[in-house]
C-alpha cells in the first residue's frame, strides 16, 4: 500500500490535505518561494492587475447572468431592469461594463511592457504565444459582449463585424449564417452570442492558468532582459514582489472605482442607450475604444477581403515576434535605435486608434493609411533589420551589478560570487 507523504505545514487540515493532494506545497513554491529577478518594476504588476480584473468579469458576469433575458424582445429592458429594480444591479452593471476596459488597459500595457523589454525572446516563445491567443479570445468576448445589451450600437456593431467574414471566398457566407443563425442579426444570433460570452471567460481562465504555468517554467524577464546567474539576482516572490504587486493593485483599483462611481458612461456610447432599431442606423457606427485601431487598419484598405486580412493579421503577426526579431539583446535599454522606433509604433497605435473612431474619409482615411503601413512595415521590415544591423549597448555582467551599483545594499552583496561576463 502506498505511503502517505509527510508534509511540513503546521495546521493540520492543511497537512491532511496536502498529504493527499500537494496543492499546498504547489502554491508555496510557486507562489512564495518562488524566485523573482530584484529588479523588477511595477510594469510587471500589470499581469496581476489582469489577473484581478478577469477573475471580477466572471464574479460580475455570473450576477448580470441571472437576470439577463437573451431575447431581442426583451433583452434591452432586461438590462435597464438590472439598472433600476435589482438590488445594486446599477453598481454590478457598471463594475462589469468599466471592468471590460480596464482589463484591457491592464492587457494592453503588459503586451507593450513585453515588447519594449523583449519578453517574447527566447525561451519565452511559448509564453507569448498564449499571450496572443489570451488576446484574441479577450476581443472575441468582448466584442459578443457590447451585443447584449442590445442597444443601437451593439445591433450595428455585430451587423458591420459578423459580416466581414462575408469577404472571404466560398466559406465566407455559412459561416456569417452560422453565427446569425438566419439570414439577418436577429434572436438566435443574440442566443449564440449569451452562451459563447457566457462560455469564453471560463476559456480565457484555463490559458491564464497555462500562460502562468508556463511562465514559471521559463521564469520571469527583467528591465535588463539578462538572466539571473545566482540567488543574488533573484528575491522570493513573497513578500517583495507581493507586496509592490498589492500597492500597484490599489492603485488601479482606486481608479477603477473612480470611473464606476462618478462617470461610468465615459467610455460607453451613448447610442447604446436607444434600444435597437434595424430601420434606423446610427450616423457613425464605431466599435469599443480597444478595438478602435483595428478598426481603423480595416478601414483604412478600400478592398474588404484586403482590410480583413489586414485587420486579423495584424494580431496574428504578434505570435510571429519571437522569429521575426534578430536581435540577441532583449530589452531595448540596451537598443538605442530601436527604442527610438518602439515609442513610434506606441503613438501610431494611439494615432490609429483616434482615427478608429474618426469618419473614414478627408485626412482621418489618409493618416489610417499611413498609420497600417507603419504597423507592418515596423515587425516585418524594420525589426528584423534592425535586429541584424543595431550594435547595441554593453549588458551589465549581472541584475545585482546593475541594481548595487554606486552604493547601497552592501550586505547583500557582500557575499555574492564573482560575476561572469554576460
Amino acid at each position: 500500500m502506498a505511503q502517505v507523504q509527510a508534509t511540513k505545514f503546521k495546521n493540520p487540515v492543511v497537512n491532511w490535505i496536502d498529504s493527499r493532494l500537494p496543492i499546498f506545497t504547489m502554491l508555496d513554491h510557486e507562489y512564495n518561494h518562488y524566485p523573482m529577478p530584484r529588479n523588477v518594476n511595477y510594469l510587471w504588476a500589470f499581469g496581476a492587475i489582469a489577473g484581478i480584473m478577469l477573475v471580477i468579469m466572471i464574479a460580475t458576469g455570473l450576477f448580470l447572468a441571472m437576470q439577463y433575458s437573451s431575447h431581442t424582445s426583451l433583452a434591452f429592458d432586461s438590462v435597464e431592469r438590472i439598472m433600476r429594480d435589482v438590488n445594486y444591479g446599477w453598481l454590478i452593471r457598471y463594475v462589469h461594463a468599466n471592468g471590460a476596459s480596464m482589463f484591457f488597459i491592464a492587457v494592453y500595457i503588459h503586451m507593450f511592457r513585453g515588447l519594449y523589454y523583449g519578453s517574447y525572446k527566447a525561451p519565452r516563445e511559448i509564453l507569448w504565444i498564449l499571450g496572443v491567443i489570451i488576446f484574441l479570445v479577450m476581443m472575441g468576448t468582448a466584442f459578443m459582449g457590447y451585443v447584449l445589451p442590445w442597444g443601437q450600437m451593439s445591433f450595428w456593431g455585430a451587423t458591420v463585424i459578423t459580416n466581414l467574414f462575408s469577404a472571404f471566398p466560398i466559406v465566407g457566407d455559412p459561416i456569417v449564417t452560422l453565427l446569425w443563425g438566419g439570414f439577418s442579426v436577429d434572436n438566435p444570433t443574440l442566443n449564440r452570442f449569451f452562451a459563447l460570452h457566457f462560455l469564453l471567460p471560463f476559456v480565457l481562465l484555463g490559458l491564464v492558468i497555462l500562460h502562468t504555468a508556463a511562465l514559471h517554467v521559463c521564469g520571469s524577464n527583467n528591465p535588463l532582459g539578462i538572466d539571473p546567474k545566482g540567488p543574488q539576482d533573484t528575491v522570493p516572490f513573497n513578500p517583495y514582489v507581493t507586496v509592490k504587486d498589492g500597492f500597484a493593485v490599489v492603485i488601479f483599483l482606486i481608479i477603477y472605482a473612480s470611473f464606476v462611481f462618478f462617470m461610468p458612461n465615459y467610455m460607453g456610447h451613448p447610442d447604446n442607450y436607444i434600444p435597437a432599431n434595424p430601420l434606423v442606423t446610427p450616423a457613425h457606427i464605431v466599435p469599443e475604444w480597444y478595438f478602435l485601431p483595428f478598426y481603423a487598419m480595416l478601414r483604412a484598405i478600400p478592398d474588404k477581403l484586403g482590410g480583413v486580412l489586414a485587420m486579423f493579421g495584424s494580431i496574428a503577426l504578434l505570435a510571429f515576434l519571437p522569429w521575426l526579431d534578430r536581435s540577441k539583446v532583449r530589452s531595448c535599454k540596451f537598443r538605442p535605435i530601436y527604442r527610438q522606433f518602439f515609442w513610434i509604433l506606441a503613438l501610431d497605435a494611439l494615432v490609429l486608434g483616434y482615427a478608429g473612431a474618426m469618419p473614414a474619409e478627408g485626412a482621418w482615411l489618409i493618416i489610417a493609411r499611413i498609420g497600417t503601413a507603419y504597423y507592418f512595415f515596423h515587425f516585418l521590415v524594420l525589426l528584423p533589420v534592425l535586429g541584424k544591423l543595431e550594435r547595441p549597448s554593453p549588458l551589465p555582467n549581472s541584475i545585482s551589478e546593475s541594481v548595487l551599483k554606486g552604493g547601497g545594499g552592501i550586505a547583500a552583496g557582500a557575499h555574492a560570487k564573482p560575476m561572469e561576463k554576460a
